[in-house]
């Protein structure tokens, strides 16, 4: 017979199992979130990521932190800079004496010797080679015996080693003289001293040992990004990467660039062959031209700590829970299936414009 509503009030067991109004609202919604999120996983994208940590340096060798060490033996006489100052090119930093305060002055005395001795060794030569002259002619002629002869080409060949002898010992004292006009440190850039190493006029040092700690100040800065080795291999040159410097306001969605905020972008550089003293593999980031430019001084400074993250290929969601679940490594191109130029484009267009 047809059902109708009144029918129930006559079956009061079954009106009063029925369920309440609030329980099935409660499952309707439950339903929707869970079709919600099962859609949400399949169609949203998202932008696997690389991520590492680092620092910021110098790209030139020469632009980086570097020791300023003492040339010559003695004592640190005078300093022209303290920590903090800004030295051009040049400019002197500190000056060395001798333990000997007279050792300049008898160097040249030295070196004014051996010019004597050279120019006399040079004059009795030329008069010893005469002297072989005149005896070879006598020789020739019988008037005089072979041995005073030989005798005479003798004394030719000393007053040679004689000479070459005292050119030798003014070398020498050309040298000295050269480390000993060294004594005063100078800069050897524009930049600024960090760090006053010596001490005072008691202090001693020895060649080698570092008087102060020098930084340039104008350097081409790059990021240097350590990453695990399974993701290394994914990892080629030009590969987008999104900073986080450390001090600058950043909020990060590394799945969505283009939601994250206080965020610079790179471009990887250059790869290590092998992995660093810490295991990981060092990844070099370079500024990416068409993107704005990274912060200067003093916001970020050299040495500077930094987060990255390298952008790799864009998956759905639910399959990178899938894939962060049972700890596989990245998405990536099989050998067998390298996807055409089109195609490379493409994936490239996409993710310059997420990173925006």
């Amino acid at each position: 017979m047809p059902f109708r509503a009144n029918h129930l009030s006559h079956f009061k067991t079954l009106a009063s199992i029925r369920p309440p109004r609030v329980t099935r609202v409660l499952a309707w919604m439950l339903m929707v979130t869970i079709v919600g999120c099962i859609l949400f996983m399949i169609f949203v994208p998202w932008v696997q990521t690389a991520p590492g940590t680092g620092a910021v340096i110098a790209l030139d060798p020469r632009d980086r932190v570097q020791n300023i060490t003492a040339l010559v033996p003695g004592r640190i006489e005078q300093w022209y800079v303290t920590d903090g100052s800004l030295v051009k090119r040049g400019d002197p930093i500190a000056r060395i004496s001798d333990n000997d305060p007279n050792l300049l002055d008898r160097l040249r005395a030295e070196r004014a010797q051996a010019d004597v001795e050279i120019v006399a060794a040079q004059q009795a030569m030329r008069v010893a080679q005469l002297d072989v002259a005149r005896m070879e002619t006598l020789y020739r002629e019988g008037l005089a015996p072979r041995r005073d002869y030989e005798l005479a080409q003798i004394k030719v060949s000393d007053y040679a080693a004689k000479v070459a002898q005292a050119k030798a010992d003014l070398t020498r004292v050309d040298v000295s003289l050269n480390r000993q006009s060294v004594q005063t440190i100078r800069a050897p850039r524009d930049g600024r001293v960090l760090r006053i190493q010596g001490g005072d006029n008691a202090t001693m040092v020895s060649p080698g040992d570092i008087v102060a700690t020098f930084a340039p100040e104008e350097s081409q800065r790059v990021v240097e990004l350590y990453v695990d080795g399974r993701d290394v291999p994914l990892i080629h040159l030009g590969r987008r990467v999104r900073l986080e410097f450390e001090g600058w306001p950043a909020i990060q969605f590394s799945g969505w660039p283009s939601v994250a905020q206080g965020m610079f972008d790179g471009k990887v550089r250059a790869i290590d062959v092998s992995a660093s003293a810490n295991g990981l593999f060092r990844v070099i980031i370079e500024p990416a031209a068409d993107r704005p430019p990274w912060p200067q001084e003093p916001y970020v400074r050299l040495g500077a700590k930094v987060r990255g993250w390298v952008l790799m290929d864009t998956v759905s969601i639910g399959f990178e829970l899938w894939r962060q679940l049972n700890d596989f490594p990245l998405q990536f191109q099989r050998p067998g299936n390298v996807p055409d130029a089109s195609a490379t484009n493409a994936t490239d267009a996409n993710a310059n414009a997420n990173a925006k």
